[in-house]
């Protein structure tokens, strides 16, 4: 038997606000969620754990954290589809309430009166049900994937607090992100993205088999892409760094449409191109803010057209 190893309380490199900063009470998760129970044990250094591989597991570790800490009573995904971390998608909603309280005194706006895109929103919907729950904000989530809509609808009509503070939309051209979503005269807070990371299949199934050698796992051990995800939801031709300057065009197009614009980012590599997309674009501000979750590093980047006395008639109109 291993000997106990006392690891830290808290997990310092997550937003202070984010809920997630202790270690995992998973007495207390099984008696929100019992299911959790059965893929709950002992680890080799006798701590209460669930084998992070297993995507059964991480499944419900995701219903217990969202019934336990965002009052989400029902939640379910289809099988082979994306079951991201809990606590950097959190991590995401709290940096962007940030940004918009920069604008604002640094006192965050909330209630359903905030508006927020969410491009890709997947089967999981966690986004929305973060950012509602958190903020209050209301959500527009989008998708080119009609059975992660309808995953996401099933989980908001069984949270029926959530019907009317989620709007679920079909972008029915793959090429499109704002495009047949954003209405003439629509006025959207702030957008969010996860975009595909990977330009193919191959590439994300070599970096999740480089991730598995680095925790030294057995090299004959089965690929599993990390949490899951269909190949819409991991991949795209030319990957994140297309994807976003895409996005960034296209923001351009609706730039008085939104006040903030935003891409999570995952790999440094990525910034260059994109820094020099939204400066062809004529984007007025960006910010890039660095989050980290154990080992794995990514970026935000938040961009926007407005100017500052445009700024100020957006606040004075929608948050105040």
């Amino acid at each position: 038997m291993s000997k106990k190893i006392e690891h830290s309380k808290e997990k310092t490199n997550l937003h202070p606000r984010n809920k997630h900063r202790e270690r995992y009470n998973f007495e207390e998760l099984i008696q929100f969620c019992p299911e959790l129970a059965q893929f709950v044990e002992l680890n080799d250094y006798q701590d209460l754990s669930i084998d992070f591989f297993d995507p059964k597991a991480v499944k419900m570790l995701n219903k217990a954290l969202l019934k336990c800490f965002y009052g989400i009573k029902n939640w379910d995904i289809p099988e082979n589809y994306l079951c991201p971390p809990i606590p950097s998608r959190a991590d995401y909603i709290h940096y962007i309430a940030d940004v918009l309280g920069s604008k604002f005194e640094n006192k965050i706006p909330t209630g359903e009166q905030i508006k927020c895109l969410d491009i890709g929103v997947g089967a999981n919907c966690v986004y929305p049900l973060i950012g509602n729950s958190e903020y209050g904000w209301s959500f527009v989530a989008t998708d080119i994937d009609v059975i992660a809509l309808e995953s996401a609808n099933k989980i908001i009509e069984s949270n029926p607090f959530l019907e009317d503070k989620i709007e679920l939309v079909l972008q029915n051209n793959p090429k499109n992100i704002f495009y047949g979503i954003i209405q003439k005269d629509e006025l959207i807070d702030l957008t969010i993205c996860n975009p595909p990371f990977h330009s193919s299949v191959a590439q994300a199934q070599a970096e999740s088999l480089r991730k598995l050698n680095h925790l030294k796992q057995q090299k004959n051990a089965k690929i599993v892409l990390n949490f899951g995800g269909k190949s819409s939801e991991l991949c795209c031709q030319g990957g994140e760094q297309k994807f976003v300057r895409d996005m960034v065009w296209e923001s351009k197009q609706f730039w008085a449409n939104c006040f903030w614009f935003s891409s999570l980012i995952s790999k440094e590599s990525s910034l260059k191109n994109i820094y020099e997309a939204l400066e062809k674009a004529g984007a007025r501000e960006v910010k890039t803010i660095q989050m980290a979750q154990g080992n794995k590093v990514s970026r935000l980047v938040v961009w926007t057209f407005l100017s500052e006395r445009q700024q100020e008639k957006w606040i004075n109109l929608r948050w105040k």
